[in-house]
């Protein structure tokens, strides 16, 4: 079956081509109906600051080879499954399905790489599902415990989620930091106690410390690799820096020549394609998958779509993510 695909064919450029869509006897083929644009690693992508040598992922099986141009990517979408293969249970046929697919029209998939939209899901809540369930495994990574001070620096998409839940716990505080208005605005909304901008935050007594016992929790979501200076400047003793930013090619070199190393801090990196070993024994990713839809239904996910935009008219998303930041949050591409 022939569909359209969205390329990544050179900093800043996006197309459309025609692919032909062929499926196996285990497979089925579904129409795409609503993706999700991820807007850090794609604007990694969309700009040419990704290592185009690192394989696109090799847990997904939908993106294949490495982060060079041309390159389908994207890891979110939401389609019918029209047709069956001849050795799969012909009860998949009418299903709306997720899928870890980049943005085309129609693709195939294994059942087993599907999640079946839940009765009473909407599409646009589904289609966040990565995006919650990045948020809900940074909760598993850092282990936030009672009584606890976290800063959360970057209120992006998958920081408001992570924020989201870590409002359900009872933290002594939950400090948010981003240089845009409008995201504080939603920060302070899904739970966070205060939201400042990054200027106003290193006034405060949080680049002290937080006074003797300084931040026990910090998560790195912004993007940027100098907020890794930020969570230094603020982490108490013995306490937690959870990364979840992709910097891609950017340069870091966080500064570990101050209190990093008398202070007994450690930075950990958090990526949703695996689960930490130490919570292996216990969690499976059918289980993060059960929690994960949980966490989807009681989010405001609606609250964070800022804009719907034809897949043929995918280039302007793009465009918008880049020019227009303090508007576009989360963008949804939608098709026919």
């Amino acid at each position: 079956m022939e569909g359209d695909s969205l390329y990544f064919t050179g900093p800043e450029t996006i197309n459309l081509r025609e692919r032909s869509v062929e499926y196996s006897a285990e497979e089925v083929l579904i129409e795409t109906r609503v993706t999700a644009i991820s807007p850090g690693t794609e604007l990694l992508i969309y700009h040419g600051d990704a290592p185009s040598d690192l394989p696109a992922d090799e847990t997904l099986d939908a993106l294949d080879g490495d982060l060079s141009y041309p390159l389908r990517y994207g890891y979110a979408a939401v389609g019918d499954v029209i047709d069956t293969g001849s050795a799969v249970d012909e009860a998949w046929l009418g299903r709306t399905v997720f899928a870890f697919n980049p943005h085309e029209t129609v693709f195939s998939a294994a059942p087993s790489a599907l999640v079946p939209v839940p009765d009473g899901t909407d599409l646009e809540e589904m289609v966040m599902y990565p995006t919650v369930e990045t948020a809900t495994t940074l909760v598993l990574d850092g282990a936030p415990r009672i009584g606890e001070r976290i800063v959360v620096l970057g209120a992006g998409v998958i920081g408001l989620c992570t924020i989201g839940l870590l409002a359900s716990f009872p933290l002594s505080e939950l400090v948010v930091v981003d240089p845009l208005a409008g995201r504080r605005e939603r920060a302070r909304q899904l739970g966070a106690d205060t939201a400042v901008a990054p200027k106003e935050f290193a006034e405060t007594r949080w680049n002290d410390a937080a006074g003797p016992e300084g931040a026990d929790l910090i998560y790195e979501l912004s993007g940027s690799p100098s907020a890794l200076d930020d969570a230094l400047a603020v982490a108490g003793y013995d306490s937690r820096i959870i990364v979840g930013s992709w910097y891609g090619t950017k340069s870091l070199t966080p500064d570990l020549g101050g209190d990093f190393h008398r202070d007994r801090v450690s930075i950990e990196s958090s990526q949703v394609s695996t689960i930490a070993p130490e919570l292996r024994g216990r969690w499976s990713f059918d289980r993060r998958t059960e929690t994960t839809l949980e966490n989807l239904r009681s989010l405001p996910i609606d609250s964070l779509v800022t804009h719907r935009i034809p897949f043929e008219d995918a280039p302007s998303a793009y465009r918008l993510l880049d020019e227009q930041s303090e508007n576009a949050l989360q963008i949804l591409l939608t098709y026919p």
